[in-house]
């Protein structure tokens, strides 16, 4: 089959619609290995949009290669907890043993080594990407076979199975993961009562979103199913966001391998509240593993009826497709989540009008958390007031932490919400911790003397993470790794994010190369207080959080590093010049600049 054959079967896959431009330039990268300057020019032709828009998409996700790549892309995870496991050590090792450069491709254009952002791995890193499948548990032993199966070139497929294996690793299940339900069961159950007690059980229930915010489901779907649609084609839409982007996360992960049905039955359940008859399951690109068993798991459902048609005998009709991204930690954002979803950059929309009234297609949408869709099934099935009675009074339920760091046993710990922080380390076979990191570097850092506080919306929120750092650790690299991942990725839409995110990281690693001082302590205060009143979306609000937290209880980290009282450079441009001086032979006093040469 000829590239451009390859091209068009993909465009016909996806009616050459240009809202699925993220799927066609996926699907076509997957098989030519690259989108070249031709693959985009027809690719924008078939799909009737301007060349620049098509270009614009392809070049925003860091998935997305328009320039050739290595035969094998290694892409390794850069989150704080890999580099507490040794991967900087792997790194350097891999490179070595292939004579290549970090971020370069070989001359023989057979394989680039990089990093990446979180893979949600972190209970089984080191991990990596290897052409954006996953690997976990990398060790010394296994990297120098891998290296050998590169130089080889065999196909990544015939690599050994047991590299690609990803654990569950649930520890501890209360009323979700060990929840006794059938596939159908919660579904014919909000059939049998209806739309409006449905909507009414989730509101008893108080069910909060998971995915971080914290927003009533109850009044999000109501809003949703109440506003009408748009257009000459109106129409509802559910959003599952399973794009798990925050460093750290892993609990959506877990759920879709061996919660799917739960999931796949929440975005039914919310479909008939809110009168919808497609919903969409947004898959974040470092779970493409999972892509393959998540269609066959819809498959199954549509042959037993529960998708469809008529679903369960009823005039109910409902079914759901899978997006996947391609890279892109902004797209957690619901907002910028749709814009993916209709094959644009994922950049957050202003606000409002919010996707409740004009989301996916300009038309009423719901965009849950994994979780919380899940956790909908056990209201659907048992009732709102069963729901209510587990958790708090305002965080009702449970919640699942993904635990990683500093433990004997990392994994998913579902627990009812106000557990305290001292029981997850105690469980989780955690000594001589010094801080944990809640909810991912967006969240909130809390020191030993909070260990007593609890998980719940009116004390610590979370979207899941749960980091451990023990005494050995230095808070100053945490938060500086944080630093470096919001610079990363910040989708440059608002000059305060874009420009502070930069300032942020420069100024972390200068105090990191001891050319830091008060001065800079204070510059980063300052640069906090900007970026959470002037950023567009909460990226650029939460992205000196890391920072901030760690300065307040834990400066000692900070200040050893500074190098003097008085401000301090972060060049040293008579040191750049030591080069000059040798090749001409000079290293007289005038040579130098502080001696007041010209040099």
């Amino acid at each position: 089959m000829s590239d451009t054959d390859t091209i068009d079967a993909a465009l016909e896959r996806h009616r050459r619609d240009g809202t699925r431009l993220v799927q066609i330039l996926r699907e076509t990268q997957e098989q030519l290995g690259w989108l070249a300057p031709a693959t985009l020019t027809h690719i924008a032709a078939a799909i009737g949009w301007p060349r620049a828009e098509v270009s614009g998409t392809a070049s925003f996700y860091s998935f997305f290669h328009t320039r050739p790549r290595g035969k094998y892309c290694v892409l390794w995870s850069d989150n704080i907890t890999d580099r507490m496991l040794g991967n900087g050590e792997l790194i350097d090792a891999m490179c070595k043993k292939l004579w290549l450069e970090p971020g370069r491709v070989s001359e023989d254009g057979l394989v680039s080594v990089n990093t990446t952002s979180c893979t949600g791995m972190g209970d089984q890193g080191p991990a990596l990407l290897v052409n954006y499948r996953a690997v976990t548990g990398m060790s010394q032993t296994r990297l120098g076979e891998m290296v050998g199966l590169i130089r080889s070139e065999v196909p990544v497929a015939e690599w050994p199975a047991d590299w690609f294996a990803v654990e569950d690793n649930i520890r501890r299940r209360d009323i979700l993961l060990a929840h006794d339900l059938v596939p159908g069961q919660a579904l014919s159950a909000a059939l049998e009562r209806g739309a409006e007690q449905t909507l009414a059980e989730i509101k008893d229930a108080r069910l909060r979103g998971r995915g971080g915010a914290g927003f009533a489901t109850g009044l999000k779907w109501e809003a949703c199913r109440n506003a009408p649609g748009n257009g000459a084609y109106p129409a509802h839409y559910v959003v599952c966001n399973a794009d798990e982007g925050e460093p750290g996360t892993f609990k959506d992960r877990v759920l879709l391998t061996s919660y799917a049905d739960l999931v796949f039955e929440g975005m039914s359940i919310a479909g008939l509240v809110v009168g919808a008859k497609k919903g969409l399951l947004y898959l974040r690109g470092e779970y493409r593993y999972l892509l393959e068993p998540l269609e066959l798991a819809l498959a199954a459902r549509r042959a037993a009826g529960l998708l469809g048609k008529n679903i369960l005998g009823s005039d109910f009709e409902f079914d759901i497709e899978i997006h996947l991204g391609a890279g892109a930690y902004i797209c957690g954002e619901e907002s910028a989540l749709i814009e993916s979803l209709e094959g644009k950059p994922g950049r957050p929309r202003i606000r409002p009008p919010f996707p409740v009234t004009h989301g996916y297609l300009d038309q009423p949408t719901t965009v849950n958390n994994v979780e919380t869709l899940a956790a909908s099934c056990l209201i659907a099935a048992h009732g709102g007031a069963w729901y209510a009675q587990h958790g708090t009074e305002k965080s009702t339920g449970t919640k699942l932490l993904s635990v990683s760091g500093d433990c004997e046993r990392p994994g998913i710990y579902e627990y009812p919400y106000g557990v305290s922080v001292r029981q997850v380390l105690d469980d989780c076979g955690a000594t001589d911790s010094q801080a944990v990191q809640i909810s991912g570097p967006s969240g909130i850092c809390v020191a030993e003397d909070e260990f007593g506080r609890r998980i719940a919306f009116e004390d610590l929120p979370t979207a899941g993470a749960f980091m451990i750092f023990d005494e050995t650790r230095d808070m100053f690299e945490v938060a500086r790794n944080f630093a470096h991942f919001f610079a990363h990725e910040s989708c440059g839409f608002c000059t305060p994010c874009r420009v502070g995110t930069t300032l942020v990281k420069n100024m972390m690693d200068k105090i990191a190369k001891s050319h830091g001082s008060p001065y800079d302590i204070d510059e980063l205060f300052k640069l906090h207080r900007l970026m959470q009143g002037a950023s567009h979306c909460g990226l650029g609000n939460s992205a000196c959080n890391p920072v901030f937290d760690t300065l307040n209880k834990f400066r000692p980290a900070y200040e050893r590093r500074l190098k003097s009282l008085d401000y301090e450079p972060a060049f040293d441009l008579d040191a750049a010049l030591s080069q000059a001086r040798q090749m001409t032979g000079r290293d007289d006093a005038a040579a130098h600049l502080q001696n007041g040469g010209e040099a």
